[in-house]
Formats: structure tokens, sequence, C-alpha cells
């Protein structure tokens, strides 16, 4: 059943890094950094339009109802990371105020977009990770100021109407042409077709778009990061921590629950990744004379995206040694 990983995706975290790096090293092209921020979005709905591609709509619906994954993650994401994240701000970052609320604002925002990403490429339950998006991105927006407020007493108000907007555009609008695409295909008696063009390209398809994007980033943001690379060095410790505790204690709350492998590969990738985007939207609004609380917001993916690709392909590999023990 399965037959073992392809080669790109057996490169994808160093294909990961090469593009942030190319990215970085482009972005001190001015007109490139300038210009490159527009190119973000449409990568990375092309990149969901392909995911949504392969996912069942009536398996969304049934993953709603999934109550111990929903407890699982909120628990997880909500209550554990945001005390987790002050630990080890006060712990490695102390010294700086900014880049502790910088870094309690990245890891306290759940990923809304690129958790998607890793858990399609990891073959993960695609399904189950995207019925949990609107509780996620509802109850970040909530507590982020009461988190801000209780452990480090700074309060901030910002716009949601626009957050909404962008959330929107990138996830809906794929996943309605995605749906309407397979209703048309299905239509036409040509489904068997498209699942088999999806089985034989849509991982390489995804890759290419995620390194686009990646690219696409760094280019934007990376003369931040090489303006004070400091940051980058010391954030490199408590994320590092960060993720590596939260994936054995994802992995731990699955498997303690009886979660299917592909439950667990989705509770892994919505408990690990982190909305850099929306909370450095927030920053923005919210702390425009604090520029380090921005940089720690840039250099959180700088950091995470190489992780996140490292522990998609120490998933695959795992679930290829069960395929073949099995």
């Amino acid at each position: 059943m399965n037959a073992g990983l392809g080669t790109l995706t057996k490169m994808q975290p160093v294909l990961i890094i090469v593009a942030a790096l190319a990215g970085i090293a482009l972005g001190q092209i001015a007109f490139v950094s300038e210009n490159t921020s527009r190119l973000i979005e449409p990568f990375l709905m092309v990149l969901l339009f392909v995911i949504f591609l392969k996912v069942d709509i009536r398996e969304i619906g049934r993953s709603f109802r999934n109550v111990r994954f929903s407890s699982a993650s909120v628990m997880i994401n909500f209550v554990w990371t945001p005390f987790f994240a002050v630990l080890l701000g006060y712990a490695f970052l102390g010294g700086s105020a900014d880049m502790t609320i910088g870094f309690l604002m990245l890891l306290a925002t759940p990923c809304t977009d690129w958790y998607l990403v890793f858990t399609g490429l990891s073959k993960g339950n695609v399904s189950l990770s995207t019925s949990i998006l609107p509780l996620n991105l509802v109850l970040q927006v909530l507590l982020l100021p009461v988190y801000l407020f209780l452990f480090l007493g700074t309060g901030s108000s910002f716009e949601i109407g626009s957050i909404l907007v962008s959330i929107f555009v990138v996830l809906v609008i794929p996943f309605v042409a995605a749906n309407v695409i397979k209703v048309v295909i299905k239509a036409k008696g040509r489904k068997d077709s498209m699942d088999a063009v999806l089985e034989k390209h849509g991982d390489n398809v995804q890759l290419a778009f995620l390194c686009l994007a990646v690219l696409a980033m760094f280019a934007a943001f990376g003369s931040l990061i090489t303006e004070d690379p400091m940051v980058l060095v010391q954030m490199l410790i408590p994320l590092g921590i960060f993720f590596i505790v939260n994936f054995f204690i994802s992995r731990a709350v699955g498997k303690a629950l009886g979660f299917a492998f592909d439950d667990i590969t989705s509770l892994t990738f919505t408990t690990m990744a982190r909305n850099s985007p929306l909370a450095l939207a927030i920053a923005v609004a919210a702390f425009p004379g604090a520029p380090l609380i921005a940089l720690v917001l840039v250099v959180g993916p700088l950091i995470e995206l190489p992780i996140l690709s490292l522990t998609s392909a120490a998933v695959l590999r795992m679930r290829e040694k069960r395929a073949t023990s099995g």
C-alpha cells in the first residue's frame, strides 16, 4: 500500500531551508523585498487548493463531532501552551520585555493555514484538522489580549475585521474553488482520473508552492533578520524546546486517548504550528512603537518552518515503518 517516500518528499526539510535562505538573500534587493509580500497569499492559496482537492467535504462534517480531538487540541493550545510560553520567555528572553511579548504572541496563536499544509504533506487527517480551524481562530483572537494582560500586564486592542478578511481570502476561496472543481469533475465522470493525478503529482505540487510561499515570505521580511541577526540566535533555544516538547505531548495525548495514527498526526501539527502572520498583524496594530516585537514574529517562521518540515519527514518515516512492519 505504501510505495515509500518520493525523492522530493525526502528532501522536504532541505528544500524549505534553501527556500528560506534564498528568500533572505533576494530580500536584500529593495525591489524584491518591496513586492514579494503580495505573492505569499496567492502561493498559499494554490497550495491549500490542492490540499482541499484531496479532502472529502463529508469528512469535515463528521470531524466536527469529534469532541475528544477538539478538547485535546484546545487544552494543549490554549491552556498548556501559553503557560509554557511564558516560562520559556522569562527563562530565555526575560531581559527584553518586547521579545517576551513577541514570543508569547507567537506561541499563543495556533496556526490557521500552515498546519493544514504540513498535515497534508504528512498524510494526516486534513478533514479533522480543518474542523478545528474556526475554534482555533475565535479562541486565539479572544484570548490573546487576556494572555498579554494576565502574564505580562499588557493590554491590547486590534481591528479584527481585516484579519477575518485575510483568513477568508486565504482559506475559504481555495476551499470553495476546490469543491466546485470536484463537483464539475464528478459530473463529467472523471473523478478517478483526477484522483490518479493527485495521487501521482499532488505532493510535489504542494511542496513546490510551499517552497515558493516560504521564499516570498523571507524575501519580504528577511531584511529585518539581517539587520538584527542576534534575535534569531536568541530565539533558537526557547522555540526549539517548545516544538520538541509539544511534539511529544501531542503524540502522548493522542495515544492516551486512543486516536488513530492519522488523527495523532493532525493533533501534532495543530499544536505545533503557530500563526505568525496573524500575530504579526496584531503586533503591528497594537504595538506600533515596538519594532522588536514584530521582529520576533518575523524570525519565528525561519525556525518554525524547517522544524515543521523535519517533523513532517519524521512522521512520514514513522508511517512508512508502520506500513512495512504491518
